[in-house]
């Protein structure tokens, strides 16, 4: 059995994360999503609603289950007897972190791969950060996310409002 892990933080899931999540489950018999924890990010949504998020957007995927885990990303994989880690590229910027990523994984780990995946062009552009910054001033992020995401950001950015 082939299995895949894909980790990230998903604060929040965009359509860039689920071209990914979707083309990769097609590319293993299993593929886990890992939100892992990463101390130096600050995230808008717990753990627990990204993962429920998550187990939303994915749920057609019968191959696809949702995690999280609070260490290193080769150390899930090597857990989940993973075969290889997927990661998604937007555009060249991201290359040199994922590359060095990529290769302290395999110092690590060098019976696990890194499968470097293109998002598609429509996506490329797209991140969770800029997403939650034209939601935190009321902007439209349709066309990033989906309705169900959308309206998470809405609720949390007015909860906060109302906090402050």
């Amino acid at each position: 059995m082939k299995i895949g892990v894909c980790t990230g933080t998903f604060d929040p899931v965009t359509y860039g994360h689920l071209d990914i999540i979707t083309r990769a489950s097609s590319l293993f018999d299993h593929l886990y999503i890992c939100i892992l924890h990463n101390p130096e990010k600050v995230p808008l949504f717990t753990v627990e609603e990204r993962m429920e998020l998550l187990r939303e957007e994915t749920k057609e995927l019968s191959n696809v289950t949702v995690d999280t885990y609070s260490g290193l990303a080769i150390d899930y994989a090597r857990r989940k007897q993973a075969v290889a880690m997927v990661r998604g590229l937007r555009a060249v910027s991201d290359f040199e972190f994922e590359f060095k990523l990529a290769a302290m994984n395999r110092n690590l780990d060098p019976d696990v791969e890194t499968v470097f995946m293109m998002t598609s062009s429509e996506y490329s552009f797209i991140s969770s950060s800029a997403v939650k910054e034209v939601a935190e001033f009321g902007g439209d992020v349709s066309k990033w996310v989906s309705p169900r995401v959308a309206e998470a950001l809405m609720k949390k950015f007015k909860s906060r409002e109302r906090s402050q």
